[in-house]
């Protein structure tokens, strides 16, 4: 097999001769050297022109000129993702792991509370396990972790603290049957 020359080698990538081309701008001999687009549409297509003039096409040159602000913003967009189709990162990702969250809600009832909706948490089994739930705790706890917790929240929730707020009232009502039931079940 015969080797290239290097001459054959650099022939595609050497510049054009100046002889060959002049400025393209009226009135000028100097050598074209530098190129410019003709228009949006034909990109590919070039004036020639000697430095002095490609500064001054380029000056004015405007690529939106007739465009209005609805086809430049579509333009730009289309430009940031090099004229390829895109979608948001982890679109996919989000659409299964929805469906398959919506699978184990139908099939095992996992994440359900009844209505639908995924509340996170399992559900309490038990009296003692609802009991903790009521005072925001979860196993292993001690006693008296349960009743610091439950001080607080007597506390917070008393009538005389939230100004007779009866929500309240009846949230501190619920704590006290917590309390007991866990009081209880710890000291026996």
């Amino acid at each position: 097999m015969a080797r290239a020359t290097p001459d054959a080698i650099d022939a595609p990538f050497e510049k054009p001769e100046e002889s060959l081309r002049s400025c393209q701008h009226e009135g000028c001999t100097e050598a074209g050297l530098y190129r410019a687009p003709r228009s949006r549409d034909r990109l590919n297509e070039y004036y020639w022109f000697c430095l002095e003039h490609v500064r001054l096409y380029n000056l004015a040159w405007n690529y939106f000129v007739g465009m209005d602000e609805d086809q430049i913003e579509s333009q730009r967009r289309e430009d940031t993702v090099w004229q390829r189709p895109s979608w948001p990162f982890g679109s996919q990702a989000h659409r299964l792991e929805a469906e398959a969250r919506e699978q184990l809600e139908r099939d095992f009832g996992i994440g359900s509370d009844g209505s639908g909706k995924a509340n996170g948490a399992p559900k309490p089994r038990d009296e003692d396990e609802r009991a903790l739930a009521m005072l925001n705790l979860s196993r292993p706890v001690t006693f008296p972790e349960i009743k610091t917790r439950y001080k607080q929240l007597a506390k917070q929730l008393h009538p005389d603290a939230n100004g007779g707020d009866a929500e309240a009232e009846e949230r501190l009502k619920l704590v006290n049957q917590a309390y007991a039931t866990l009081k209880q079940s710890f000291v026996q």
